[in-house]
C-alpha cells in the first residue's frame, strides 16, 4: 500500500527535472498524479509512460483561465485535488540590477510568483472539496539569501515566502497545509544550462566544495522531501520552510583534516 493511494497530485513544470522526479515518486507511492505543463508533448509522452493513473494537462501558469481548466480536468479524472505542488519556475539571464530589462524582471515574476498566486486560488476550493489537502511551494534558497546577478529571480522567490505564509494563515481551518520547499544548487538543466540570453548556468556562480555535503543537490533529495511534507507525517506542518540544500546557507564548512 503506498502512502498517497486514493490522493490526487498536481505538479506544475511536472517533465523538467524536479517535476519529473516527483511525478514519478508520486506515482510510484499509489497516487494519481496530473502532470501539469506548458510543454503538452513532453507531459503526454510521461503520462502515456505512467499509465491509467496519469492524466497530461496544459497548463501555463500565467494565465487564470488555464488554471481553471487544469483544476476541472483533473477533477473530472480523478475527483478533488489533495496535493498541489507549485514547482514550475525559471531564472532570468545573469545581469545586473540596472541592466535587467523590465520585460525579464515581469517575466520571472509572472511565473514564479503570480504563477504560485493563480495556483493556490485555483486549487483551494478542490481542495476544500476533498476534505484538506496540501500545497507546497518550490521556493529556492535564493529566497532565504541573496543571489547576485539573479534580481528577479532572488525576487520572485522571496516574495513566494510570504505568500506561502498568508496562505497557510487563511486555509489552515480548512485542513489546507501550505509549505516552501526551498532547494539549493540541484543538478538539473534548470541549473546546468545557461538560462535563455545569458553565456552563464546558474551553477557556475556556486562550487560544492565548502558545503557541509559537497557536492550538488540531485532531484530526488527534493523529492523525498516533498513527499514526507505533503504526506500525514507531516501533519502538524504549515507555513513552514524547509531548507533542502547540503549546507550551502551555512557558509563554508571545515575541512576534514583541519577538524
Amino acid at each position: 500500500m503506498g502512502r498517497f493511494d486514493h490522493h490526487t497530485v498536481l505538479v506544475t513544470g511536472a517533465t523538467g527535472g524536479q517535476g519529473a522526479s516527483h511525478i514519478r515518486a508520486y506515482h510510484a507511492e499509489g497516487a494519481d498524479v496530473v502532470i501539469a505543463d506548458i510543454a503538452e508533448d513532453r507531459a503526454r509522452a510521461l503520462a502515456a509512460e505512467l499509465g491509467d493513473r496519469a492524466l497530461a494537462v496544459h497548463l501555463d501558469v500565467t494565465d487564470e483561465d488555464s488554471w481553471n481548466a487544469a483544476v476541472t480536468a483533473t477533477e473530472d479524472r480523478f475527483g478533488p485535488l489533495s496535493v498541489l505542488v507549485n514547482n514550475a519556475g525559471v531564472q532570468n539571464p545573469a545581469a545586473l540590477v540596472e541592466s535587467t530589462d523590465r520585460r525579464v524582471w515581469e517575466r520571472i515574476l509572472g511565473i514564479n510568483l503570480t504563477g504560485t498566486f493563480l495556483g493556490i486560488k485555483a486549487a483551494a476550493p478542490s481542495l476544500r472539496r476533498n476534505g484538506g489537502g496540501v500545497i507546497v511551494n518550490i521556493a529556492s534558497t535564493s529566497g532565504v539569501g541573496g543571489t547576485a546577478m539573479y534580481a528577479p529571480y532572488v525576487a520572485s522567490k522571496w516574495a513566494v515566502r510570504g505568500l506561502t505564509k498568508t496562505a497557510a494563515l487563511e486555509l489552515g481551518r480548512d485542513r489546507i497545509r501550505v509549505n516552501t520547499i526551498h532547494p539549493g544548487v540541484v543538478a538539473t538543466p534548470f541549473i546546468t544550462r545557461p538560462a535563455a540570453g545569458s553565456d552563464a548556468p546558474i551553477s557556475d556562480f556556486y562550487s560544492a566544495e565548502p558545503f557541509a555535503i559537497p557536492r550538488l543537490g540531485e532531484p530526488a533529495d527534493i523529492t523525498r522531501a516533498l513527499l514526507f511534507l505533503t504526506s500525514d507525517d507531516a501533519s502538524f506542518a504549515t507555513g513552514s520552510e524547509f531548507v533542502i540544500d547540503g549546507g550551502l546557507l551555512l557558509g563554508p564548512a571545515l575541512k576534514h583534516e583541519a577538524a
